[in-house]
């Protein structure tokens, strides 16, 4: 028979367990994000709600940021409108949200070369087995953030949010 006592204390253990298992994603209550806005050359990346700017972040690209994605390894960041198509609470880079490129086009030119687009192109946060050093552009064609920025950008942005990446 379960008495008040050992229900109290179950979950509170449980409740301890939980907080140590994983990163701390914050709870939003602000205004929705409808778009997300990066310029690749100004290192920014805007979280906007219509056409105002709900946050702003200090951002790194892959490791040869200039020009748009062609080929899987080229450490490019894509660069036209995606949209948010995932998301991996369980991220190698500690949190992540997917971005849906390649898009149709970006299969095409890929392919008319006789490559592959590549693919699984997020934004995420720090590694979790290694670390950047502080490095700049050090992705392989991501959008990285810090963790503490990244807890916050995953509670903002909803899967289907449209994401703009220009030059």
């Amino acid at each position: 028979m379960i008495t008040r006592r050992s229900l109290v204390l179950s979950v509170s253990a449980l409740a301890v367990l939980s907080a140590c298992g994983g990163p701390q994603v914050y709870k939003y209550k602000g205004p929705a994000v409808t778009r997300i806005v990066v310029y690749k050359s100004m290192r920014k990346m805007h979280l906007m709600h219509g056409t105002n700017s709900l946050r702003a972040y200090d951002i790194d690209l892959g490791f040869t940021p200039k020009g748009h994605k062609q080929f899987e390894g080229d450490g490019k960041t894509p660069e036209g409108t995606y949209y948010i198509d995932r998301r991996n609470p369980n991220s190698d880079f500690f949190l992540s949200i997917g971005i849906s490129y390649p898009n149709e086009y970006d299969v095409a030119v890929a392919r008319s070369a006789g490559k592959s687009p590549g693919g699984d192109i997020f934004i995420h946060g720090e590694p979790n087995a290694f670390s950047n050093n502080g490095d700049r552009d050090w992705t392989w064609g991501c959008i990285a953030v810090t963790n503490e920025e990244m807890a916050e950008i995953y509670s903002m942005v909803p899967t289907g949010v449209p994401i703009s990446i220009y030059p």
